[in-house]
C-alpha cells in the first residue's frame, strides 16, 4: 500500500499538469476567468488553465452561416409573402460574446428574424423582387448595429426566396403583360410620330422644288413599271402638261 500510495502523488501531478495544458486552434479563443471574474483572451496554441482556479470558454472567430427560418411578412402595400433569408456573421470580441450574451448564435437568429419582418414590411412587392441587394444591405447594417454590442460582426445577408401565393402570381403575370403592351403602344406611337415628322419635312421640300417632285414622278413610274407585267394607267400632273398645252397653240398657227 505504501508503494501504491507513493505512485499515486506523482501520477496525479501529471493528470493536473496535462488537465492544465489546452491547445487552441489558429482559429479559436480562449475567453479566461478566475475565480468567476473575467481575467484575460488566450490564443491560439499551448495555454495553461490552472484547475479549479480558473475556467475557460472556447470561442470560434471563423465566419458562421446562419440560416433564417422562412417568415411571414405583409409588404407596405398588404401582400403577404413567406421570406427566408441566410446571415453570415463572425465573432470580433471574443468576451463580449461570452459575457455580454448567453448565446450569440441564438440571439442573433432571432433577431434576424423580427429585423427580416420588419425591414421588409417598410417596403412594396415590387421593391422585394427588384432590388433585394438594397434590401440586403439595410437588413445588414441593421443587425450589425445591435450585434456590436455583442462583439459579433455581421458581414453579410442574403434574401434566399420570396414566396408569393398563386393567384398573386396571376395578377404580377398580368402586370407584365400590359406593361409589355404599353410599351409596344408607345413605341408604336413614336415610331408614327418620327415618319409623319419626316413625311412633313419631304413635302415642304418638295413644296419648294417643284423639278424635285416631278423626279419623284418619273422615279415612281420607273418602279410600278419594274414590278409590274399589265397596262397602268397613270394620270400625269397638271405640271407636266401645261407646258405641253401652251406650245400647241403655237404650233398650230404657224403654218
Amino acid at each position: 500500500m505504501g508503494y501504491i500510495g507513493t505512485l499515486a502523488v506523482p501520477i496525479l501531478i501529471l493528470l493536473l499538469v496535462f488537465s492544465s495544458l489546452k491547445v487552441l486552434r489558429e482559429y479559436q479563443r480562449a475567453v479566461v476567468f478566475l475565480l468567476g471574474r473575467f481575467w484575460r483572451v488566450k490564443g491560439p496554441g499551448l495555454i495553461v488553465i490552472v484547475p479549479g482556479i480558473q475556467q475557460m470558454v472556447r470561442v470560434e472567430l471563423r465566419t458562421v452561416v446562419l440560416d433564417v427560418p422562412s417568415q411571414d411578412v405583409i409588404s407596405r402595400d398588404n401582400v403577404s409573402v413567406k421570406v427566408n433569408a441566410v446571415v453570415y456573421l463572425r465573432v470580433v470580441d471574443p468576451q463580449k460574446a461570452i459575457i455580454q450574451v448567453e448565446n450569440y448564435l441564438a440571439a442573433t437568429s432571432q433577431l434576424a428574424q423580427t429585423t427580416l419582418r420588419s425591414v421588409l414590411g417598410k417596403h412594396d412587392l415590387d421593391e422585394m423582387l427588384s432590388e433585394r441587394e438594397k434590401l440586403n444591405l439595410d437588413i445588414q447594417q441593421t443587425l450589425d448595429t445591435q450585434t456590436f454590442g455583442w462583439g459579433v460582426k455581421v458581414s453579410n445577408v442574403e434574401i434566399k426566396h420570396v414566396d408569393i401565393n398563386e393567384s398573386m402570381v396571376r395578377a404580377i403575370a398580368r402586370q407584365a403583360e400590359a406593361e409589355r403592351e404599353r410599351r409596344a403602344k408607345v413605341i408604336h406611337a413614336e415610331g408614327e410620330l418620327q415618319a409623319a415628322q419626316k413625311l412633313f419635312e419631304a413635302a415642304q421640300v418638295l413644296a419648294k422644288q417643284p423639278q424635285a417632285l416631278q423626279l419623284r414622278y418619273l422615279e415612281t413610274l420607273t418602279v410600278i413599271a419594274a414590278d409590274k407585267n399589265s397596262t397602268i394607267i397613270f394620270p400625269l400632273p397638271m405640271d407636266v402638261i401645261t407646258p405641253l398645252m401652251q406650245l400647241l397653240p403655237k404650233n398650230s398657227a404657224s403654218p
